[in-house]
């Protein structure tokens, strides 16, 4: 699928194909996105399915003699998204190229090595110890299995606070070393690839997280670690209990089957809406103390509120937050999408639910992607590891006037 390029000499294309062959499938994609760019572009982003097998390392370690750009990134996954078409089982592949007038792109691997003062990321080129570049955000792709990557969402927390990292994990492997990750001409096993963009590009990131609200916000009076003991002065599973009595039968069933929690991203606000709240599961409860057993640390002091998931809710909360992203600034030309590989056929009643989301919404935008075993994405100004989310990065000019992400 060959996507019209931006404006403002920014430039995007991505062709998929899903051709038996390997070496055709990535042949076809790459001339077809040359093509469209002219020949021309600064980044390459390349995402293989595992159904290609053993083909794929020598491949993938031939993508920079296929794509003599500054920056190529790639990795293999369970399913692709090219354009408005999921790819959900069987070969296929997607080569998205952008071009960047006047941005900075610097190519990284990382991996996690133990040392006597405790864990340390190496890998990280000398341009980025020195300094980095304006505006800078992560494009990130790791395997589950060897990458921690909440630990890098923490030092980079420390080190570059304003900086987003939008990204998945690979999801191709199903033991360590199944996956296959490249950057330039050298692939890898295990670890951690990506980019940096910044100077005049900037990531913008939409992360759709699937749930939606019930019952109102609370704040928490008392908690152990992940564990909630009250909200609102009250034992938790009382309140839940509250909130269940003020249901619909079918919200009630949400309940029994797919309850999770928002924590309030910011507190700094007088109203808490859809999109503001880091949703996590609830593992499990205890009804002699009513205690409440979720799957993160829990602070006294925040709020939170009850939230459920469904197709519908999945659908709503994206829709709502694409539209908030088309309507904020110039529509968007590039796109990259790490949707959950719960979601797809798996969660919804028709294929292609994400991938023509992005195109309906924001299109036509040259869009790629893969179903992820894990996505990351910010919730308000706080870098995460998220499940059944659909986590994109759009890309784009800087904004005049900001250096802001």
């Amino acid at each position: 699928m060959n996507e019209p390029p931006a404006t403002a000499d920014f430039a995007f294309a991505a062709v998929g194909s899903t051709a038996a062959r390997l070496e055709e499938a990535l042949d076809e994609a790459t001339a077809g996105a040359l093509a469209a760019l002219g020949g021309r572009a600064d980044l390459a982003v390349v995402f293989v399915s595992g159904s290609h097998g053993s083909a794929i390392r020598p491949a993938m370690e031939g993508l920079s003699e296929l794509l003599p750009l500054p920056a190529v990134i790639g990795t293999t996954a369970e399913g692709i998204l090219a354009g408005g078409t999921e790819h959900e089982s069987g070969p296929a592949v997607v080569v998205w190229l952008a071009r960047l007038p006047g941005a900075t792109v610097v190519p990284f691997a990382l991996s996690h090595e133990r040392t006597p003062d405790g864990g340390t990321f190496v890998g990280w080129p000398a341009t980025l110890e020195e300094s980095w570049p304006e505006g800078a955000g992560v494009l990130l792709l790791a395997d589950p299995f060897s990458f921690p990557v909440e630990a890098l969402i923490a030092r980079l927390a420390d080190d570059q606070p304003r900086a987003h990292i939008v990204g998945g994990m690979a999801s191709a492997g199903r033991h360590p070393g199944g996956n296959t990750l490249v950057v330039g001409g050298q692939s890898y096993d295990r670890g951690a690839v990506g980019v940096v963009i910044g100077g005049n590009a900037r990531i913008r990131p939409v992360v759709s997280q699937g749930c939606r609200p019930i019952g109102r916000p609370l704040v928490v009076t008392r908690c152990e670690e992940n564990v909630i003991l009250e909200l609102g002065g009250r034992p938790a599973l009382e309140r839940l209990r509250e909130v269940y009595t003020e249901l619909d039968e079918t919200d009630r069933a949400l309940v029994r089957t797919s309850l999770h929690v928002g924590r309030v991203a910011s507190e700094y606000q007088e109203r808490f809406a859809q999109g503001d709240f880091l949703v996590r599961n609830v593992i499990g409860a205890d009804a002699e103390s009513g205690a409440i057993v979720v799957g993160d640390a829990v602070r006294r002091g925040q709020t939170m509120q009850f939230h459920v998931r469904d197709a519908a809710s999945a659908h709503d909360d994206l829709s709502v937050l694409l539209d908030r992203a088309a309507a904020d600034g110039p529509r968007p030309a590039g796109a990259l999408v790490f949707t959950c590989n719960g979601r797809g056929r798996r969660l919804f009643p028709a294929a292609d639910h994400d991938a023509r989301m992005v195109q309906d919404r924001l299109g036509p935008i040259a869009s790629a992607g893969f179903f992820a075993q894990g996505e990351i994405g910010p919730i308000g100004s706080r870098n995460c590891l998220h499940g059944f989310t659909a986590s994109i990065a759009l890309i784009g000019p800087a904004r005049p006037g900001t250096d802001c992400p």
